[in-house]
């Protein structure tokens, strides 16, 4: 069946994909849709989980090696008859009889992937492997949550799917950029040669609560900054610019581009784009006007420019982010306030 890829041309799988358990065709017993979400312990993948479990006919599994995740992200689910939480790290083999895939294991703050890059570019690789081979085995779709950062420092601006990016393969970022673009190549090989049906989708920045504290990234720095009363700190120069989605609104973009009939890679992100600088303007004024901004200097290969082209989201999903990021900041303030023991002041 020929499905159309990203550059308009169509990829021609060669065989179809293999069916699910039987039990998907059988007469008298309905099986619920079982569902396994790579990372589901992180952040945007415990906020999908939380989508997934409101619907009664699914079943979800999650795996996670919590170097990034933590099960206080999940503390209400653990117990619950139609939830399963397994420790594991996707770079390993793993056996379950699932129907879909969400792959989402993969540190994506560049303070935890620089860490350790070696097992940063083996997740990204050998657990995207894994988890297609899981996917052959048992028939399942397979959803990867690869990154805008495939477009490296772009030429392009905003960056459409046909862009192929300008990425350094040899820079200290490369473990995640390269990792994710080595992954893109996988799920559209294991499509062509073996059917399985895959979608993609390129994530670009997102916040919201249950963001690790100190992950470096900008809006949660900027946030714990504000909230303990310390100098927001923009990289040089400042005008760099990025687009910021709030969680339930990339959770509603990757459900329908699961749910849908297009393998992608397809753009989820908000286009509305803001200098570094404008950034912390808003959070100083939303959450502590009493603040000072200070420039510190910039990471290497720190993209300048940031912004998805959504035509493909709006055209095929009918999906687009709702919530601005005037709105999204003050909820992603209360969970931060709450962890860090810093209430409000009157």
């Amino acid at each position: 069946m020929a499905k159309e890829a990203a550059n308009g041309s169509a990829q021609v799988a060669t065989k179809p994909p293999p069916t699910p358990s039987p039990l998907r065709s059988a007469k008298f017993f309905q099986a619920n849709m079982r569902i396994l979400v790579t990372g589901g312990a992180g952040f945007i993948g415990s906020h999908l989980v939380d989508r997934l479990m409101e619907n009664e006919k699914n079943e979800v599994i999650v795996v996670d090696n919590y170097f990034t995740g933590s099960k206080d992200n999940l503390k209400k689910w653990i117990g619950h008859p139609r939830f399963e939480l397994i420790r594991h790290d996707v770079t390993e083999t793993l056996l379950v009889e699932v129907d879909q895939i969400y792959h989402l294991a993969c540190p994506a703050s560049p303070i935890f992937y620089k860490y350790n890059p070696v097992k940063t570019i083996k997740t990204n690789v050998i657990g995207t492997l894994n988890m297609l081979g899981l996917a052959k085995r048992v028939g399942a779709r397979i959803l990867l949550t690869s990154t805008s950062e495939v477009y490296g420092d772009p030429l392009v601006h905003p960056q459409d799917e046909s862009y192929w990016g300008n990425v350094n393969p040899i820079g200290v970022r490369s473990c995640y950029d390269e990792g994710k673009r080595v992954a893109e190549t996988l799920m559209f090989d294991y499509h062509r040669q073996h059917g399985i049906e895959i979608r993609i989708a390129r994530i670009f920045n997102t916040y919201g609560p249950r963001m690790n504290i100190d992950d470096g990234r900008v809006v949660s720095n900027f946030i714990a900054q504000a909230v303990r009363g310390e100098p927001l700190t923009v990289q040089a120069p400042g005008t760099q610019t990025r687009s910021f989605c709030y969680v339930s609104d990339m959770v509603d973009g990757l459900i329908r581009l699961m749910e849908g009939e297009h393998t992608g890679p397809i753009n989820i992100g908000n286009p509305g784009e803001f200098t570094m600088l404008e950034l912390a303007e808003t959070v100083k004024e939303l959450i502590n006007p009493d603040v000072e901004i200070i420039s510190v200097e910039n990471t290497p290969d720190d993209p300048r420019q940031r912004k998805p082209d959504i035509t493909k989201a709006k055209e095929l999903l009918g999906w687009e982010p709702k919530i601005k990021l005037r709105d999204g900041l003050p909820l992603m303030e209360d969970d931060f306030r709450t962890r860090l023991g810093v209430p409000r002041r009157n």
